[in-house]
């Protein structure tokens, strides 16, 4: 016999997390173009950073519904079945485990995004040839350690903040927090989380838009974050850090509001 709450948290976890993942990098785009350009290593001219904001939105779109909805599929059922001393305990397990499986079909998409967003007049379907032809399957993969070593970090500042943060405002007011109040934990929860962890992204998009000749396409994110320190300074780290935090903050108000608002929609 299928288990009801079971069932119940697959179809929340599927339909809330994919819906709620293409709502936020649609509509928050452009902000996400801004800072992957002002991240990479070569200078790019100016009077192009805000130019075709939308370059590489289709392979955006393609990833982001699945990888949010096994994100939050992972991160509901091992919140289910973790046993953990704390629910803070819980939140950074199953997100971590959230982020592993989701980065399996995130990073090939965010590999495409980022260098059709620096390569504005080239087509997605162009740069998947090349670097099929040049680096083989793998290159799909390129950057997906480092893609983990900055999302599980993020994932386990974020989630568990989220969670504090509406347990603590239920308590507060003595009933749950409405969608718009969930919206607004996450907003502010992910914008700490962003904050902090942008030199492990300015390390991944470095990686990713690497040349496939180019040290820093096989280099450990580690070894990247030395060399940025060596030969850019400490401040190159938080290159995107103001479009980073912005583009998180708000897109964590649209994508935790998106969840709970279908959630508590659909299915409570």
């Amino acid at each position: 016999m299928v288990d009801i709450d079971l069932l119940e948290t697959v179809q929340r976890s599927l339909i809330s997390g994919s819906l709620a993942g293409c709502a936020v990098d649609l509509l928050l785009y452009p902000i996400d173009t801004i800072k992957t350009r002002l991240q990479q290593k070569v200078n790019f001219h100016r009077r192009f950073l805000f130019t075709s904001l939308y370059s590489g939105v289709g392979s955006a779109m393609i990833g982001s519904g699945p990888s949010s909805a096994i994100f939050f599929l992972t991160y509901n059922l091992t919140k289910q079945t973790a046993n953990a001393s704390s629910s803070s305990q819980v939140s950074m397990i199953a997100a971590a485990f959230g982020e592993t499986c989701a980065c399996l079909v995130r990073v090939p998409t965010e590999v495409i995004k980022q260098r059709a967003q620096v390569n504005r007049n080239i087509r997605l379907s162009t740069i998947v040839r090349s670097c099929l032809r040049n680096e083989g399957l793998s290159g799909l993969y390129r950057g997906y350690f480092a893609t983990l070593a900055r999302e599980i970090p993020f994932s386990m500042i974020q989630y568990p903040l989220w969670e504090f943060f509406k347990e603590y405002q239920s308590i507060k007011q003595a009933y749950p927090v409405s969608p718009w109040q969930g919206a607004l934990c996450g907003s502010i929860a992910g914008g700490i989380a962003a904050s902090i962890t942008t030199p492990l992204d300015v390390a991944k998009t470095r990686i990713m838009l690497a040349h496939h000749s180019h040290p820093d396409a096989s280099s450990h994110f580690l070894q990247v974050i030395i060399n940025i320190l060596k030969t850019e300074g400490f401040s190159a780290l938080y290159c995107g850090v103001v479009p980073r935090t912005t583009w998180i903050s708000i897109g964590g108000f649209v994508y935790f509001g998106a969840f709970e608002f279908v959630t508590s929609s659909f299915f409570l």
